[in-house]
């Protein structure tokens, strides 16, 4: 549960400026950190650092592990810093910073870098801390380092099922076999995944000292082409041939006839209830490790998910299977007491779902721009229902920005119901702040912006459009692009609504 009013600001690790094609956890994301603390903020949210991949269009809630972090956010100039990298080498690879990501080219420019910071790393006595690391991760890390060796092996396109049959149901002679073959691609592996635990390690860090708290996200669900699954198909369900026999997805409603089918193999929840829900609790203690909070992405799933038969083309012929929610959020709240998340209830949210999440006193999310699609003086959106225990924003990472919405989406009865609410005309010059401050003088303990919206940025600066496979996650700030007094105009906001 939030118990204190506080305020922060949503913007991902690869949207900072670098010049290295994406943004990562080197100098900018240090200066971030102080443009928190002198705007007041409380709260740094980010999107999963999970590995991406070009086939998913490098979408963070698309990887091929829950546990692992991605290369792609190393830093070179702090490995300078730590003598695996010569500043003339760093420098030779840097370019101006674009306004989107280049994921093409960061990942060739980094894997150079970072394959001359593993070669230095090998030839000095590795660091006790490193040996440490290996230890305390070694139960998904060991696994993880080899599915990547096996798909370099036998090719990135083709998923683990299409492997030898004695390496897809993982016989034991057969792994170790390959496990000696190719220790030098696990060796390289468990080294990235150092280097990036080390500098995001460093990153909070420096957020700690500053008073700023971490907001990770946790996708429900894993893809089925995953270290995850492989090492672990007993808690997925899927048939004799290891494959799915069921996938996620979500039933038709108001804005998709044929609902949606996302193709996620589902947990056999059952199974898992059975040995204590143990990768679960290793989830979140790998993720309350890395974040001070967890927001659990479509969390009505955590209490009953919407299933399809394998074959099926749309989500429309799936069926709602239970889960076991109120046994295993008290596994969860026995483990982490105070259970530090947010639980992700929009859409259609069935009352078995809120009746969880008062339970275990969870605080939902309340959406701005959702507040005026409707003239309801209840509408749940609307600041003045707002319970305290609750997290408003602008607008999340699916959303369009506010400008963008006002320019684009918003027909003349909603401007005009927005204009009521506000009590007086609304204007796109100025709706960005008009929504920030109604977030900021709402009762919810906790008020969360996208930088895109306290830029009062057009539709071109918006992350993700759903349903859509390409031009997603691109955006990027630009250098210096938070300076004018935006941090001192935002801090006196914070102050006004006793935020600070």
């Amino acid at each position: 549960m939030l118990q204190v009013r506080a305020s922060g600001l949503l913007l991902h690790i690869t949207s900072l400026p670098s010049p290295f094609g994406i943004g990562d956890l080197g100098p900018e994301a240090f200066r971030f950190v102080d443009f928190l603390a002198e705007s007041e903020q409380a709260f740094w949210q980010i999107l999963p650092l999970n590995p991406t991949s070009g086939l998913s269009g490098h979408s963070p809630y698309s990887s091929v592990s829950a546990f692992a972090g991605n290369p792609l956010l190393v830093s070179p100039d702090l490995l300078v810093e730590e003598g695996l990298l010569k500043a003339h080498e760093v420098r030779s690879a840097k370019a101006p910073v674009a306004s989107s990501v280049d994921y093409a080219a960061a990942e060739t420019v980094k894997t150079g870098l970072l394959q001359q910071a593993f070669e230095r790393f090998q030839r000095r006595t590795p660091p006790e801390r490193f040996e440490a690391f290996q230890d305390e991760q070694a139960f998904w890390l060991e696994d993880f380092a080899l599915y990547q060796a096996l798909k370099s092996r036998y090719g990135w396109g083709k998923p683990w099922s299409e492997w030898p049959e004695a390496l897809r149901r993982r016989d034991p002679e057969a792994l170790q076999s390959c496990a000696r073959d190719l220790e030098e691609r696990l060796a390289w592996e468990r080294f990235l995944q150092f280097v990036f635990q080390e500098q995001w390690l460093q990153l909070k860090a420096a957020c700690r000292e500053q008073q700023v708290q971490i907001i990770g996200d946790l996708p429900i669900y894993v893809s089925f082409d995953s270290a995850d699954v492989w090492a672990h198909p007993e808690i997925f369900k899927l048939d004799g041939n290891l494959r799915p026999t069921h996938v996620a997805g979500v039933p038709p409603d108001y804005f998709s006839s044929t609902g949606q089918l996302w193709g996620n193999p589902v947990f056999d929840w059952d199974r898992l209830q059975q040995d204590g829900y143990r990768w679960w609790l290793q989830r979140m203690a790998r993720n309350l490790e890395l974040y001070d909070m967890v927001r659990l992405d479509h969390f009505r799933g955590f209490v009953g998910y919407w299933e399809v038969e394998i074959g099926e083309e749309t989500a429309v012929n799936g069926s709602w299977v239970d889960v076991p929610a109120f046994g295993f959020f008290r596994t969860l709240s026995r483990r982490f007491p105070q259970l530090p998340v947010i639980a992700e209830d929009l859409g259609e949210i069935t009352p078995d779902v809120r009746e969880v999440m008062a339970h275990f006193g969870l605080p939902g999310m309340k959406v701005l721009l959702f507040a005026f699609d409707w003239d309801d003086p209840y509408n749940i959106f609307l600041p003045h229902t707002y319970p305290r225990n609750c997290v408003a924003y602008t607008g999340t990472h699916d959303t369009n920005t506010i400008r963008g919405w006002f320019e684009e989406e918003a027909d003349a009865a909603r401007i005009e119901r927005l204009s009521r609410y506000l009590g007086r005309e609304a204007r796109v010059e100025s709706i960005h702040w008009d929504l920030i401050r109604l977030g900021l003088g709402s009762v919810a303990n906790l008020m969360i912006t996208p930088v895109q919206d306290l830029l009062g940025l057009s539709s071109r600066a918006r992350m993700n459009l759903p349903a859509t496979a390409s031009g997603n996650w691109l955006w990027r700030l630009q250098q210096n692009e938070l300076g004018n007094g935006l941090a001192r105009g935002l801090a006196e906001l914070t102050r006004t609504f006793g935020r600070c």
